[in-house]
């Protein structure tokens, strides 16, 4: 019957008529064809790349559902529909089709709670109401009327979450026939959930807009029995946003009261009335800085900044003075902190009204702040000498800077000065360096000469000019520190490049020492590399964020940067056939690497290809001079030919060719490998259609030869499994025919004992991501290329785990296990159920990198929905997941810190999401087994511990 099911579909995409859609309902209501049926005919229009093929294929789903007779669909059929039409309400050419579907889903028997709070989630998130016409936003309004019907306790669990969902959905509606569905709903809600917290919320809301329309008189008539209520949400809060709205209706109030009076108020007017009051009560509780108290009448002149100048100026007035000799008072030297507190927030408060003033000119002396700056800078920066008052003082610090023609620049000098002497300790005190940090960045993003001037040199002097040995653990600590606070302080572009001037003249010390230094060097050149590596990172790290940031300027590191690390490896790799050289260290290749692909990556198109010209010229005809350029001089009679690749390339099927041969005859590391093979790849992804002959018998040629043939070392043939996988990822990403045909041979090795793992991993790895092939190195990807795979292989794999015999079995499991971790979960949530025995069974497997996979797999499907699904996946399975974690969790058994994490991790999700009559009878043992890992040797596993047996020692029923 699925002939007569693909037909209809395919007459339907073609001709949209309605007989085709009772047709196809008609032959499942009779028992002629299952859901599943018209699922698999449906299968290329729901995932296909068109957008109008893959509306039609969600919307013949939701029609011919709709027709079904309930009996047809059972829970499971359900359960997997819920999960299609939630995420096809991410996807805007699908969510009209997927909310028809939602209707129709949302009254069958079969449908439960923990689908209701699915889908109510989903239309929260993905929903857009104003995006929508009439008849599509009743088609919400109509499933958010069925769950409330039928599944309200469900709803009430969700509280504050689903009301607040609801009202964003309902809120603008004007249509009189959604409004007819909505009042309907709001009825229901006002009856039996709790709103009392929006019903305070809308009244503040509408006294925000009503203070403002009924004028100054009948404000100032009703101050202060409207202030007496505010104060109480404001001092006695419920919750933050309700005293949120309280301190904006508070400001609105006084902004009535005040701004009608403003243009005839001068500086010297006292202020009367409302303000005075309200200012005067929070200078009393002020008093007593530690109380919470405080933290409530803060906000409250804060909130009084943004009001009028004139009871800005008033408020400011009061409260700096007070604050400032409540600090200085010796009596209250142990409230220095909040007290510190305290100010910072006024004067954030302050920075932010003036910022706010269209009218305010940073002249001198028309600063709110700027009477007081001198007592204020000056308590600040006493603040700062004490770690438990330096947080505030740099935050008040940071405000104060911040405001405009607040300070001058000889007083930002003062700043910088006082904060550096925090980055000189040797304390460990990672908070407070943490916001000098940002501080200094902040200064550096408006006036960069004072951190470049004053900072830099003391940190850029604390950097040896040669590694510490080994044991000199304290000076290694040190520098790691100090390239720390480098890395976070130098983004700025004049900053960036006094930082790669001095961090390239260290790595020239550290890679190639004087003669002096080097004839006296050591042989460990270890830590001389952990140097180097540190110092390349740090650059690499900044190069990063500034790139994020979208920072112009890193384009001209071409010039001033690449052409000295290339300068710097080729001459060591030279002066290597000599002596041991520490820049021929691998990690720092792949550190520099990773620079000089940041800047290519942000280079035009014509400076890119002047770039690959004298890349090609290096590499290919040992003419450096073109690229490298530095304080190393390269000797002339020394020949550098690492490919030695004949040229010009006769064609790009010869040279890739070429480089092929040379991972398996040439390349003396996995570095040089990983290098030639993601070279391959790219050339390969951006240009399959014009290498098929490489591809057909170049690669067929390859695997003959290098990985099929028995008598080829164990170990070559697992780099040469490696390099297949690459070139399959690279074909996979555009949907080429030839990626399959590779992942075919590779499930023909599973039965070969020496490399069948391998190949089992490279399946599952295949799909996964990388950083090489990405939209920003321009690869060519098409979407839900992953899914495409998984579709394909994964049945395949179930298929081998379960009939195969036991070592191709294992094959199979490691397959499983890679594939998963490497495509998005959405792509095997629905066969969970088939998948979890086998997941188990991998649990077994003597690979302590699978073991984890596996367990963080069954860890996100244990906490992907509520625990009545769960039940059903996990509930029957319960002992053998049981003992296998414990066995996992302990250090006698599992050697590998990340499984027993893992393990413990999984045991202490376990009573969130199954019913207690179920694990009951595991507790008593399982809360005497956690006991001894309480005793691991590594810190993060005793947390997980503590955590998982406190879950377990309180789980009752």
């Amino acid at each position: 019957m699925s002939e007569r099911i693909d037909r209809l579909v395919r007459t339907w995409i073609a001709s949209e008529q309605e007989q085709e859609i009772h047709d196809a309902a008609s032959e499942i209501s009779q028992g002629k064809a299952t859901l599943l049926d018209l699922v698999k005919s449906l299968g290329e229009y729901l995932t296909s790349e068109e957008d109008d093929l893959r509306t039609k294929g969600v919307e013949f789903l939701s029609l011919v559902l709709a027709q079904c007779p309930p009996e047809r669909l059972n829970r499971q059929a359900v359960r997997v529909l819920v999960s299609f039409y939630c995420g096809k309400l991410e996807d805007t050419e699908t969510i009209i089709p997927a909310l028809k579907g939602l209707v129709t889903l949302t009254k069958l028997p079969a449908f439960t709670s923990p689908d209701a709070v699915e889908v109510v989630k989903a239309i929260f998130a993905h929903v857009k109401m104003k995006v929508l016409v009439q008849s599509q936003r009743f088609m919400v309004f109509s499933i958010i009327d069925n769950l409330v019907a039928r599944y309200r306790e469900a709803l009430k669990d969700m509280s504050d979450e689903f009301i607040r969902g609801y009202i964003s959905l309902a809120e603008g509606e004007k249509d009189p026939r959604n409004l007819l569905l909505a009042f309907a709903i709001d009825r229901v809600l006002l009856i039996e959930f709790d709103v009392q917290k929006h019903i305070e919320k809308d009244t503040l809301e509408t006294l925000d807009i009503c203070l403002p329309v009924y004028g100054p008189a009948i404000a100032r008539e009703s101050a202060r029995k409207l202030w007496n209520c505010l104060k109480l949400e404001i001092f006695q809060p419920t919750d933050n946003v309700t005293q949120e709205k309280a301190l904006k209706t508070t400001q609105i109030l006084i902004q009535t009261i005040y701004s009608a009076s403003e243009a005839e108020r001068n500086d010297s007017a006292e202020i009367e009335g409302l303000a005075k009051e309200a200012c005067e009560e929070c200078i009393q509780i002020l008093r007593e800085p530690e109380k919470s108290q405080a933290q409530h009448a803060i906000k409250v002149l804060c909130a009084f900044m943004s009001t009028t100048p004139s009871v800005a100026r008033y408020t400011l007035a009061r409260a700096l003075p007070h604050l400032v000799k409540l600090f200085l008072d010796p009596d209250e030297l142990p409230n220095r902190a909040p007290t510190l507190r305290l100010l910072a927030d006024l004067i954030e408060a302050a920075r932010i009204s003036t910022a706010k003033d269209s009218e305010f000119l940073p002249e001198d002396g028309n600063v709110p702040l700027s009477p007081y700056k001198d007592e204020v800078l000056g308590v600040l920066t006493v603040g700062l000498k004490a770690p438990v008052s330096a947080l505030p003082a740099i935050d008040g610090l940071k405000s104060m800077m911040l405001t405009t023609g607040l300070l001058s620049d000889e007083e930002l000098g003062f700043i910088v000065h006082n904060v550096n002497e925090i980055l000189q300790k040797d304390e460990d005190e990672s908070e407070i360096t943490d916001a000098v940090l940002e501080l200094l960045s902040t200064v550096s993003s408006f006036a960069p000469g004072h951190v470049s001037g004053n900072t830099l040199p003391l940190l850029f002097t604390s950097l040896p000019d040669h590694a510490p040995p080994r044991e000199a653990e304290a000076e290694r600590i040190r520098y790691w520190r100090t390239l720390a606070y480098l890395k976070k302080l130098c983004t700025q572009p004049d900053l960036f490049e006094t930082l790669v001037v001095r961090l390239s003249t260290k790595l020239d010390l550290v890679c190639v020492p004087s003669a002096s230094v080097g004839d006296s060097a050591p042989v460990d050149l270890e830590p001389s590399a952990a140097y180097a590596h540190s110092l390349l990172k740090t650059i690499a790290d900044v190069l990063s964020a500034k790139i994020d940031v979208g920072h112009k300027d890193v384009t001209k590191y071409i010039d001033r940067l690449v052409p000295r690390l290339y300068n710097l490896f080729i001459y060591s790799a030279l002066l290597a056939e000599e002596r041991p050289v520490v820049a021929t260290d691998a990690r720092l290749l792949a550190v520099a690497a990773q620079i000089i692909t940041l800047i290519t990556q942000t280079l035009t198109a014509g400076r890119q290809e002047a770039f690959v010209k004298a890349l090609f010229a290096a590499y290919l005809e040992a003419q450096v001079s073109q690229l490298a350029e530095g304080i190393q001089k390269v000797a002339a009679d020394k020949k550098f030919a690492p490919l030695e690749v004949a040229v010009p390339v006769p064609d790009e099927t010869a040279f890739l060719n070429r480089l092929l041969e040379w991972t398996v005859t040439h390349a003396e590391n996995a570095l040089q490998r990983e290098a030639v093979v993601h070279t391959i790849s790219a050339v390969v992804n951006r240009h399959a259609e014009n290498l098929e002959s490489f591809l057909s018998t170049n690669v067929t040629q390859f695997w003959n030869s290098q990985i099929s043939d028995a008598s080829v070392f164990a170990d070559a043939r697992r780099n040469a499994i490696a390099t297949v996988t690459w070139l399959s990822k690279a074909l996979l990403l555009r949907s080429h025919p030839g990626a399959m045909t590779n992942v075919e041979r590779l499930f023909e090795l599973f039965d070969d004992d020496s490399v069948s793992w391998d190949a089992a991993r490279a399946v599952g790895r295949i799909p996964g991501p990388d950083k090489v092939l990405t939209k920003r190195n321009h690869a060519v990807i098409k979407i839900l290329y992953a899914q495409k795979y998984c579709n394909v292989v994964l049945p395949r794999i179930i298929e081998g785990a379960k009939s195969s015999q036991s070592a191709r079995q294992n094959a199979f499991l490691v397959a499983l296990a890679a594939l998963i971790k490497s495509v998005p979960k959405s792509t095997y949530a629905h066969q969970m159920s088939s998948l979890l025995p086998l997941l188990l069974r991998g649990l077994d497997l003597p690979d302590n990198e699978i073991r984890a996979s596996v367990i963080d797999t069954l860890q996100a499907a244990a906490t992907s929905s509520g625990k009545e699904e769960n039940n059903s996946l996990l509930a029957e399975h319960t002992s053998s997941l049981v003992s296998t974690m414990l066995k996992n969790s302990l250090a006698s058994n599992m050697p590998s810190v990340r499984v027993r994490v893992s393990a413990l991790r999984f045991l202490g999700t376990l009573p969130d999401v199954i019913r207690y009559d179920v694990l009951h009878p595991q507790k008593a043992t399982v809360i005497r087994e956690l006991g001894k890992a309480l005793d691991d040797p590594k810190k993060a596993v005793r947390k997980e511990a503590v955590e998982a047996r406190t879950k377990w020692f309180k789980f009752t029923g």
